[in-house]
C-alpha cells in the first residue's frame, strides 16, 4: 500500500497537468514525474508565502488549479494556430504496431522488475536505515516539512545546523513530495525513502523508451535500451549508497524523459511543447541544480545538430515555440537555480581524490563501467558498440556527441587535479559518482541500438531460409537469444549492483538497533519544545527522523564551534564549573543528553563535551541498553512545561 501511494505521488499530479496540455502516449506516461517535481516546485513558494499550509490537499488543488491553467492556454493556442496556419499539415511521426508497442513495454516492464528487485536485494526491510553521510539529512527533512506544513527552503536552517539562516538554502522539492505522504497508510520516514528508491528504477526505463520513441527510434531499440537501462553499477544503484544523493539520482533518471517533451519542440504545434518544457526544467532545477546543467549539454548538442543538419526543422515554424520553450524554462527554472548561489561557494569547493590513472578512467568510460573494480562487459561492450553504429549512422548525433563530453568530464574528474577539471566538474561537487551517473543512459540507448542491428542482420539471414515465417519471428527469435546469452551470463548484473545498495544498509557503524530503541525510550520522556544534547557522530541525529525527538546536532557537520550547540557540544561535561554551558542548555530547553557507541567517521573522536559522562557530577545515568545511554542533567528539570515525563532507574533499559 505504501509503495502504491508513493508510485501516485510520483506520476499522477504530473500526468494530470500532462495530459491537460496534449501530452500522450509514452511521453505523457515518462514525463509524469518530471512534469510533477515541476508542479511541486512551482507550489512551494506560493504556498509558502501566502501561508497555506503543505498538505496533500492544498498540492492536490494546486495540482487541478494549475492544470486547468495550462489546458486552457494549450486550448487557445492550438485556435490561434489553426487560424493562422489553416493549410499546415501535422508532422507525421512513424506509427508503431501494436506488437512494436508491446515490445517496448515488455523492455521497460523488464528494466522495472530488474531495478525493484536489486534495491530490495540490497534493503534488508523497508524501514532500514541508510548509514551513509547524507542519509540523516534527507530523512530529518522529509520529517520537517510534513510537520510544520512550509516547504520553503529557506524555512529548514535549524535541521542544517544553521536556525538563524534565513537565507539557507537546499533543493527540497523531492523531500517535499515524500512529506505529503508521511503519516499516511502508515508511511514512516525511512520506507518512504527507500519505497521512492524504486520509483526512480521505474523512471529510469519508461524514459529510456520514451526518448527512443519520441526521437524515431525503432522499437526493438527501445525495449532493449529500457531493460539495459536497469543493469548499470554506476546509476541509479551507486547513488543509492554514494551520498546517498536521492535528490540527485531522481532529476538524472528524469533526463530521458525530459529529452522525450524536448522532442516536442522540433515539431511545432502549440503550446504543448514550450510548457511541458518550462515546467520540466522547474523540476529538475529544484530536484538539484547540478541536473540544469546536464540538460543544457544536451539542448546545446541538439541545437547544434539541428543546424549542422543532422535533425530536420522548419524555422519558420518552430521559431515562436523555441522562444515561448526558452522563455518558459528561464521564467519557471531561474527561481528554482537562483537560491542555490548562497552556497555555490561550498559546492564547488568540495574535492575529492583521484580514483583511477587517466587511462584507466578512460576504459571505464569506454566500457560505461565508471567507479566500477571490474568491466560491467555484458552491457558495456554491446553499449559502446551501438554508439558507435549511432554515430555510424548518423542516428542521434547528439548523444553521441554528449558521451564524447559527458564521458570525458568523468573521465578527467575521475583522474586529474587541476583548475579546469575543477570549474567544469564544479556543479557536480567535484564528486566522481554524480558524473559516472550520467553515462548509463546513454549506453543504455547504444545497447538497444546494437541489440537492433544484431537482431536486424539475424532476421536478413533467416527469412530468405524460412519465407513462410511471420516477418516478426526472425527478430524476436533474435532478441530471445541475446536475452538468453547476455542475460545468462550477466543476469541483469542484479546480484554485483544489489551488493553496491547493501553497502548503506548494513546496520552499523552509525546509527544500530540499540540507540533505534533509545530514540523510542527518548520519544516517552520528552516534550514538545524540549531537545536532547547529542553528538553528532554517534548516529544520534537520526532521533529527529525516527522518533520526532528534536536533537541539539541534526547532522553529521555538526554545528559551528562559533555557535551555542557548538560550545555546549565541547563543553557540556565541565557544566558544574561553567555558567554559559548551564545558561546554553537552558535556553535550548535541554534535560537529557544521549550517547550512542556508533560513530560514522570510525577515525574520528566523538563530541568532547559528551564523553566520561558517567562519572561526571551534574549528569545522572536514567536508560542504557548495549548501544546507547541516556542521562539526565541536574538541575534542568524545569526548562519544559509540565507534562513531561521523568528519568527512570538506570537499568531501565536491560
Amino acid at each position: 500500500m505504501g509503495f502504491l501511494l508513493v508510485l501516485a505521488a510520483f506520476w499522477l499530479p504530473g500526468a494530470v497537468f500532462g495530459a491537460a496540455i496534449g501530452l500522450r502516449g509514452w511521453t505523457l506516461a515518462a514525463a509524469g514525474p518530471v512534469l510533477t517535481f515541476g508542479v511541486v516546485a512551482l507550489a512551494i513558494p506560493l504556498l509558502g508565502a501566502t501561508g497555506i499550509r503543505w498538505t496533500a490537499l492544498s498540492v492536490t488543488l494546486w495540482t487541478l488549479l494549475v492544470s486547468a491553467v495550462g489546458f486552457a492556454v494549450t486550448w487557445a493556442v492550438a485556435r490561434f494556430t489553426r487560424r493562422r496556419h489553416a493549410d499546415a499539415e501535422p508532422a507525421e511521426r512513424p506509427r508503431w504496431s501494436w506488437r512494436a508497442h508491446a515490445f517496448a513495454a515488455l523492455g521497460v516492464a523488464a528494466g522495472m522488475a530488474v531495478g525493484a528487485l536489486t534495491v530490495l536485494r540490497g534493503i534488508p526491510t523497508p524501514g532500514t536505515v541508510n548509514q551513509d553521510w547524507d542519509a540523516a539529512f534527507h530523512a530529518n527533512l522529509v520529517r520537517w516539512i510534513a510537520e510544520r506544513g512550509d516547504a520553503r527552503p529557506s524555512t529548514v536552517g535549524t535541521i542544517a545546523n544553521l536556525p538563524d539562516e534565513t537565507h539557507y538554502f537546499y533543493p527540497d522539492t523531492y523531500h517535499a513530495l515524500l512529506a505529503l505522504l508521511f503519516g499516511k497508510g502508515g508511511l514512516t520516514v525511512m520506507p518512504l525513502l527507500n519505497f521512492a528508491s524504486i520509483a526512480v528504477t521505474f523512471a529510469v526505463p519508461l524514459g529510456v523508451a520514451a526518448l527512443c520513441r519520441a526521437w524515431r527510434l525503432p522499437a526493438v531499440t527501445a525495449g532493449a535500451a529500457a531493460a539495459a537501462s536497469a543493469c548499470f553499477t554506476s546509476f541509479p544503484y551507486d547513488l543509492f549508497w554514494h551520498g546517498p544523493v536521492w535528490p540527485y539520482a531522481a532529476g538524472v533518471a528524469l533526463v530521458p524523459a525530459m529529452l522525450a517533451v524536448v522532442r516536442l519542440l522540433l515539431e511545432p504545434g502549440g503550446a504543448t511543447g514550450p510548457l511541458a518544457v518550462g515546467v520540466g526544467v522547474a523540476g529538475l532545477a529544484a530536484l538539484h541544480t547540478s541536473v540544469v546543467f546536464v540538460l543544457a549539454v544536451y539542448c546545446v548538442l541538439i541545437l547544434a545538430a539541428v543546424l549542422f543538419k543532422f535533425e530536420a526543422l522548419d524555422w519558420r515554424r518552430a521559431w515562436p515555440s523555441l522562444v515561448a520553450a526558452a522563455l518558459l524554462a528561464i521564467g519557471l527554472g531561474l527561481p528554482q537555480v537562483l537560491p542555490s548561489l548562497y552556497n555555490a561557494g561550498g559546492v564547488t569547493a568540495a574535492v575529492w581524490p583521484n580514483a583511477a590513472t587517466v587511462t584507466g578512467a578512460v576504459g571505464q568510460a569506454v566500457t560505461f563501467s565508471p567507479m566500477a573494480n571490474f568491466p560491467q562487459w555484458w552491457v558495456g561492450v554491446p553499449a559502446i558498440a551501438g554508439v558507435f553504429l549511432l554515430a555510424r549512422r548518423r542516428r542521434l548525433v547528439w548523444l553521441v556527441g554528449a558521451y564524447v563530453v559527458l564521458g570525458g568530464l568523468y573521465a578527467a574528474t575521475v583522474s586529474m587535479e587541476n583548475g579546469l577539471v575543477h570549474l567544469l566538474s564544479g556543479p557536480f561537487y567535484n564528486d566522481n559518482y554524480r558524473l559516472a551517473a550520467l553515462l548509463p543512459m546513454i549506453g543504455a540507448i547504444g545497447f538497444g541500438e546494437f541489440v537492433h542491428t544484431a537482431t536486424a542482420w539475424f532476421a536478413a539471414k533467416v527469412r530468405p531460409r524460412l519465407p513462410k515465417l511471420h516477418p516478426a519471428a526472425p527478430v524476436l527469435a533474435g532478441v530471445v537469444l541475446l536475452a538468453a546469452v547476455i542475460g545468462g551470463f550477466s543476469r541483469g548484473y542484479v546480484h554485483l549492483n544489489s551488493v553496491h545498495v547493501n553497502i548503506a544498509y548494513r546496520g552499523f557503524p552509525a546509527v544500530s538497533a540499540d540507540e533505534e530503541t533509545a530514540f523510542a525510550w527518548l520519544a516517552q520522556h520528552t516534550v514538545p519544545g524540549e531537545r536532547v544534547l547529542n553528538d553528532r557522530l554517534d548516529g544520534s541525529v537520526w532521533m529527529y527522523a525516527l522518533q520526532g525527538v528534536h536533537p541539539t546536532q541534526w547532522n553529521y557537520y555538526g554545528a559551528p564551534r562559533t555557535s551555542d550547540v557548538g560550545y555546549v557540544s565541547a563543553f557540556a561535561n565541565r557544566l558544574e564549573d561553567d555558567p554559559k554551558a548551564r545558561q546554553i542548555l537552558r535556553a535550548l530547553k535541554v534535560r537529557y543528553a544521549f550517547v550512542g557507541q556508533g560513530n560514522a567517521v570510525p577515525d574520528q573522536p566523538n563530541d568532547a563535551g559528551l564523553q566520561h559522562l558517567d562519572t561526571t557530577p551534574g549528569f545522572k545515568l536514567v536508560y542504557r541498553n548495549a548501544g546507547a545511554s541516556v542521562y539526565e542533567i541536574a538541575g534542568q528539570q524545569d526548562v519544559v512545561a509540565a507534562g513531561a515525563a521523568p528519568g527512570s532507574a538506570p537499568g531501565d533499559g536491560q
